[in-house]
């Protein structure tokens, strides 16, 4: 009370003596509150920390330079989709028999229905039995047939596949007959890689630039992913497709951070959710293309072949000038934006470029544990993470269920991406409409509660289950495709990519949950789970700000505004609601000095100095 006193005598307005500060006797006098002038003060410093908007609506909101930047997004999309599942398609399971060719030399002219009838033995049903062969003997062709053979032992030769169409990774390596892949193995393999690659791309990129990270991920693509046809071994294959992981991750993110900083309004949105459309057209892509080859490794040659046309990225993609700034490379950025406004046609103002300036050191400078040390960053970072482990647990739950249905994998895939790309294209028009923060909370509820559903419902209902899984998925890709934007403009641009892979970790972090959790048959707790962390995302995603038509984050300085204003404790009680004070930024900040300065009348007497020095810092000229 003493406090909220001291605070309601110092807001009221003053008799002279007057001020340069203040305003004049014939003035109409007006009560500021500090809540306004906070609130002004904030104003000013985000109009000054985002100068570039005025920048790039100069440059054109979406000219020849913007739709080619979105091009360049989105060919690689299409290519990640097909790293991303081709497993899917190359671990097919046939159907083995021992090689028994030893037999061809006794009598060179059998048939294979003759060769395996005279040498594999019959089960209880008459088949052959897949991996068990009779004994080799040194016996006449017509000896064998007369008495035939006895004694059997485990393929000593290999295997043949007699009855498969298909050159898979399974009969291309024999991991058959006990040498058996666990398939989850190498999803835990995959999501692994982007465990390690959300990481390691997220830092790489803030510390070095957007264009040399995504050259990096493009480059891992060109290695591991092309590169993937020639392996010679399984242990081969699974370290190259942990590798390409990494680099899909890495485009991910880096990709969208780009489109974020180079993109105003509704065409930021538009392009990464357009990018995701691509990812969905590349599931259909990799399905028909699975079909047409039947080789593992020409699948893998022509699918992946497209990624070597990308090293021409090194000439033509340009680097973030958000980051250029926040780096102090005031000129490159002037020299980025000048590129880009001479290919659309367009001049920059000398007095726009003019404002842009070498960012306090304070404002720059950023690391991990801010994610930890910045009270609001912390509270945003969490949040996102809670609901990107959510979406991740549950989009793989049903994506797993789907494979209960015994569809064909080439029709079960052409399915998902036709059925996730009008998903994708509708989240434009919810984000037009509700905005990000709620067009998210409905389709992350609609889309963990069909999962809920689908794993508590009878399985005997099979056309239901069905039903629930498709909309739970068809809300969970419109919730994927709107979140990447949402993150992106949550984040400042100091940490932005490192956020994204905080996302991307958590994401993945729940997807292997519920891959272990599945596997070992623990639906309760995999229902318990996903209800759990569907209440605690939406009431965690409800404190997060809406970012619709707002101005982008640069610097962690906005978060530091933003938690000193909230630990004033402000509330309407301290003021009454007047006009909108139209005061100037000094005036505001000077207010609000001489009450921090009273409030602590045993505060030393540099504690003024020290305030303003402080406040200076955060302005940027």
């Amino acid at each position: 009370m003493a406090r909220e006193s001291i605070l309601k005598a110092e807001l009221q307005p003053q008799p002279p003596p007057r001020s340069s500060n203040q305003p004049e006797a014939g003035e109409n006098p007006r009560s500021w509150s500090l809540e306004k002038l906070l609130r002004k003060l904030k104003a000013t410093e985000t109009d000054q920390d985002d100068k570039f908007a005025s920048i790039l609506d100069s440059l054109g909101e979406f000219g020849t330079f913007q739709r080619k930047l979105v091009a360049l997004i989105l060919i690689p999309n299409l290519l990640s989709a097909f790293f991303m599942f081709a497993d899917l398609f190359v671990f097919t399971v046939p159907k083995p028999y021992c090689n028994t060719s030893w037999i061809l030399a006794l009598g060179p002219n059998l048939t294979e229905a003759e060769q395996l009838n005279l040498t594999l033995p019959r089960g209880a049903n008459g088949s052959f039995l897949t991996c068990l062969m009779y004994v080799p003997v040194t016996w006449d062709l017509d000896d064998i047939i007369r008495f035939g053979l006895n004694y059997t032992q485990s393929c000593s030769d290999g295997w043949i596949y007699p009855e498969s169409k298909r050159r898979s990774v399974i009969n291309e390596f024999d991991l058959v007959c006990g040498k058996e892949l666990n398939k989850e193995a190498v999803h835990t393999t995959f999501l692994a890689g982007l465990l390690i690659g959300s990481l390691t791309f997220g830092f790489i990129s803030d510390k070095l630039g957007r264009y040399t990270s995504i050259l990096l991920s493009l480059m891992g693509l060109m290695v591991f992913g092309f590169g993937t046809a020639f392996v010679n071994s399984l242990h081969q294959y699974l370290f190259f497709r942990f590798g390409v992981s990494q680099a899909l991750v890495g485009f991910n993110i880096n990709s969208v951070s780009l489109a974020t900083e180079w993109l105003v309004g509704e065409h930021r949105a538009h392009a990464i959710i357009l990018g995701q459309c691509f990812y969905s057209l590349g599931i259909m892509f990799l399905s028909g293309l699975a079909y047409s080859f039947p080789h593992w490794r020409l699948l893998f040659l022509v699918g992946g072949a497209p990624v070597l046309s990308l090293i021409s990225y090194i000439c033509i993609l340009p680097e973030s000038p958000r980051w250029l700034m926040m780096k102090g490379q005031v000129e490159e950025a002037k020299r980025v934006l000048c590129c880009a406004a001479k290919e659309n046609q367009k001049n920059i103002p000398l007095s726009l470029l003019g404002k842009l300036h070498v960012p306090v050191k304070k404002a720059t400078k950023a690391s991990v544990l801010d994610f930890y040390n910045n009270r609001q960053l912390r509270k945003v970072t969490l949040a996102i993470g809670c609901v990107w482990f959510t979406a991740g647990h549950s989009y793989f739950t049903l994506s797993l269920k789907m494979r209960d249905f015994d569809m064909s994998i080439y029709i079960s895939q052409m399915v998902s991406g036709m059925m996730e790309l009008p998903a994708r294209l509708g989240s434009i028009f919810l984000f037009e409409q509700f905005g990000r923060k709620w067009t998210l909370a409905g389709t992350l509820f609609q889309g963990t509660f069909m999962n809920f559903l689908v794993l508590i419902f009878p399985s005997d209902l099979k056309s239901v289950v069905v039903l629930m899984v498709i909309v739970g998925r068809f809300s969970l890709s419109a919730w994927i495709a709107g979140f990447f934007t949402y993150t992106a403009e949550l984040l400042p641009t100091v940490l932005r990519t490192t956020g994204l892979g905080l996302g991307i970790l958590a994401w993945a972090s729940g997807a292997i949950l519920s891959l272990t959790l599945i596997n070992e048959s623990l639906t309760p707790i995999s229902s318990s789970l996903c209800l759990i962390s569907t209440v605690c995302s939406l009431s965690l995603c409800y404190m997060l700000p809406e970012t619709y038509d707002q101005p982008l984050i640069d610097s962690l300085e906005h978060y530091s505004l933003q938690t000193r204003a909230m630990s004033d404790d402000l509330d309407d009680n301290l003021t009454a609601d007047h006009a909108t004070c139209d005061v100037t930024p000094e005036v505001a900040k000077n207010t609000i000095l001489n009450v921090t300065v009273n409030l602590d009348p045993h505060l030393p007497g540099n504690t003024s100095l020290k305030a303003e020095e402080e406040f200076e810092g955060r302005q940027v000229d």
